[in-house]
């Protein structure tokens, strides 16, 4: 099974990531305000970025890697994809 780590950006602008093995399912559960608490106060959620790793660990790894960047390397990954 693949796991994907994630972007949306919300609808203030701000990014948020995670992992999910279905992001397209993820970004539909934020959107109906049973996702994280980050982004049920900043519906509706667009999906920006998906990468796709190897297994569960990977993906918490990348997730918490991107989490730790600034919003301008935020903003050059998404150009880079």
């Amino acid at each position: 099974m693949p796991f994907f780590c994630y972007m949306v950006e919300c609808a203030d602008g701000t990014f948020y990531t995670g992992w999910s093995t279905d992001p397209e399912r993820r970004v539909k559960t934020h959107n109906a305000g049973r996702g994280a608490r980050y982004t049920k106060m900043r519906r509706p959620v667009k999906l920006i970025y998906v990468e796709e790793l190897p297994d569960k660990s990977s993906a918490l790894k990348r997730e918490r890697a991107i989490k730790k960047l600034p919003r301008k390397k935020k903003e050059k990954l998404l150009l880079s994809e």
